[in-house]
């Protein structure tokens, strides 16, 4: 019998992210709260821009953001928002949208699944993703159910399980 094995990543949908992004801009340029304080949301190259001309606004964009995030089924854990900072007389907050499995998570990972998984579970790191192998599909579900339990600083998914 064959091994059966799915693939530990951490990657987020970028339309998801820019569908959340856009609903977040119209939010921002409809709601009351927010008229007259110059806020806005947007791409910068590879990176989110929020502004606005208080420090508790660009927070309020960020928590909007956030909570459109969260409605679309992105795990904060891959949002990556520094601090408010001050650029003349606009705060603004960059962040970053963190994807793959770092090699020393992954390698925390693979020994969390050697120490507490099943016996004959075998873990690989593969690039930014971790591969999870058994003759056992049993063991497999046992593991997912292992690291669903634990609370990682990142956002983990399970695919290609076959």
């Amino acid at each position: 019998m064959a091994d059966s094995s799915f693939d530990i990543v951490s990657k987020v949908e970028r339309q998801e992210v820019d569908n959340a992004l856009n609903q977040t801009a119209k939010e921002i340029s409809q709601r009351y709260d927010f008229k007259g304080v110059g806020a806005s949301i947007s791409w910068s190259g590879e990176k989110i821009l929020m502004e606005a001309n208080s420090e508790d606004r660009v927070k309020a964009v960020l928590d909007v953001f956030q909570s459109k995030l969260i409605k679309r089924g992105i795990s904060l854990k891959a949002l990556d928002a520094g601090e408010p900072q001050l650029s003349g007389k606009e705060y603004k907050i960059f962040a970053s949208i963190e994807e793959g499995i770092s090699q020393e998570n992954a390698k925390k990972v693979a020994k969390i699944i050697r120490d507490e998984g099943p016996k004959g579970v075998k873990a690989q790191v593969q690039g930014d993703e971790l591969r999870v192998s058994s003759k056992s599909r049993d063991d497999l579900q046992a593991v997912i159910a292992l690291l669903k339990g634990k609370d990682f600083d990142f956002a983990l998914q399970f695919v290609n399980y076959r």
